[in-house]
């Protein structure tokens, strides 16, 4: 194409030689080169630069049609013509660069601004990842794949089973842990995905973007790695915000489930009370009757009267359990010593604790506390009578109290089976009871009372197993700012 020009341009020019000036028919030529420059690149000007001084020096300088030069300012007319002309294909061949360049950038950030339009309408990370192999398909004709990490943030998964990318899994751990972008040329190669970038989002990074691009041998430039990096920032917003997305679905199901169970409880509660403290008190009424009943009716008004209670107690816990959950229970603190309550729950347990000698283990210097005095008797009560109902008859219970910093500590310990391992938390759970096939009677809401009331006093309930054996459940209540209390004169 430049040759033909060229000689196009020698034929235009060759009609005009006796009536223009050789200077405005060089003007023809350097035009020629200019058109070549912007249309073909700077090779092309190059060319027919070189061209133009030739053709120039055969057709149009005398003698014609030879390279002899009968004139030596000709000379300086060639070495301008061709100065200027690869000067004009030079600076033509850069702006042209420019303008591609440029197009290129805008191209980029079109795509940059569509993908992230795109992002903002996900809802599954499936959907993130077929965005983000679209885009770096489209845009940089390479391959992608997305790892993120489990919850320990050891090891890194695919987010999609289906892609085929080879990763090296060492450098993606790499780039996950040191935040920064990882590169193997070595590993391009071998057919493995050689960039690596860490997916940083606002709280923590999210995973890791690879890319391997199709023709290994090209090193990426820096545009292409910034363009990578912008893609990376996009795909950890998008992630962070599904995280976030589910944990708040999640909660709000939650939420809703407790709420539900809470009224369910509620409303269960308030319906079964009323007939069985009808029961309670009618089993009662069997031993005033007079004369007195046979032994076998009253036995059985006693069982009637046990088994009465033990379901109002169940009832009971299931109506606090709601009341709790709903936050419609106000504490009456009150400035207290530990050891009435304590003095008080045992001796309302009465039978529960008849096999059990109760050993307490209160220091003389206990401060006083802040707190509901029927609630945390409540604690206390739980506690006592699970400790006697899974501890063998005639082993002893153990309640002491001492203060730690801010807090003062109380441990209910026993010589039982002890709990399950690795379910400390799980238990204060409702509905969830030690031994899920227990002959006990019970149904798993004792220990989640005691929670709700002790955090609701500012306190932390815990259970573990004791080393010599046994079950050790502890919770805190805060010291507070306790009043000075004045000895008596003696």
């Amino acid at each position: 194409m430049t040759v033909v020009i060229c000689i196009g341009t020698t034929l235009v020019a060759t009609p005009l030689l006796g009536h223009l000036d050789l200077a405005n028919i060089v003007m023809l030529f350097l035009l020629a080169v200019l058109v070549i420059a912007v249309k073909l690149g700077r090779n092309a000007a190059v060319l027919a630069s070189i061209l133009s001084v030739l053709l120039f020096d055969v057709f149009f300088v005398a003698p014609r049609f030879s390279l002899a030069v009968s004139d030596i300012q000709y000379l300086v007319t060639f070495a301008v013509m061709l100065v200027t002309g690869l000067t004009t294909a030079h600076f033509t061949s850069v702006l042209r660069q420019k303008a591609l360049e440029a197009e290129q950038r805008e191209q980029r950030t079109e795509g940059l601004y569509q993908l992230a339009r795109q992002l903002a309408g996900t809802l599954t990370t499936e959907q993130v990842v077929e965005i983000a192999k679209g885009f770096v398909k489209e845009q940089l004709a390479a391959e992608c794949a997305i790892l993120v990490p489990d919850d320990l943030r050891k090891n890194l998964a695919r987010t999609s089973p289906a892609c085929s990318l080879p990763i090296e899994s060492h450098l993606a751990k790499v780039a996950l842990e040191s935040g920064k972008l990882v590169r193997s040329d070595e590993m391009s190669g071998m057919g493995y995905a050689p960039l690596y970038l860490p997916l940083h989002a606002s709280m923590r990074i999210r995973g890791v973007l690879a890319v391997r691009f199709a023709d290994n041998s090209t090193e990426p430039s820096s545009d292409t790695i910034s363009l990578l990096e912008a893609l990376a920032s996009l795909l950890a917003v998008a992630l962070e915000r599904l995280h976030y997305v589910e944990i708040a679905q999640a909660t709000e199901v939650k939420m809703l489930t407790e709420r539900l169970r809470s009224s369910i409880l509620s409303a269960l509660s308030h319906d079964l009370r009323t007939p069985l403290t009808a029961m309670v008190g009618l089993a009662d009424s069997l031993f005033l009757i007079k004369p007195a009943l046979p032994s076998a009716a009253l036995e059985t008004a006693q069982a009637l009267h046990e088994q009465s209670a033990r379901l109002a107690g169940m009832v009971g816990n299931l109506l606090d359990m709601a009341r709790l959950n709903a936050g419609e229970v106000t504490l009456r603190r009150e400035w207290q010593p530990l050891e009435e309550v304590v003095g008080a729950g045992i001796k309302l347990l009465g039978n529960a604790l008849a096999d059990h000698p109760v050993k307490v283990e209160l220091p003389a210097d206990l401060p006083l506390l802040e707190f509901d005095a029927v609630l945390v008797e409540r604690v206390l009560c739980n506690l006592l009578e699970n400790a006697a109902k899974y501890a063998p008859p005639h082993t002893s219970i153990e309640l002491s109290a001492q203060r730690t910093g801010n807090t003062v500590a109380v441990m209910v310990k026993d010589r039982g089976i002890g709990f399950p391992e690795h379910r400390g938390d799980e238990l204060f759970n409702m509905f969830v009871r030690g031994q899920a096939e227990s002959g006990k009677p019970g149904v798993g809401l004792g220990l989640a009372i005691c929670k709700a009331i002790v955090e609701a006093h500012g306190g932390h309930i815990h259970a573990e197993n004791r080393p010599d054996g046994g079950a050790c459940v502890t919770f805190t209540l805060p010291v507070g700012n306790p009043p000075v209390v004045e000895e008596e004169p003696a």
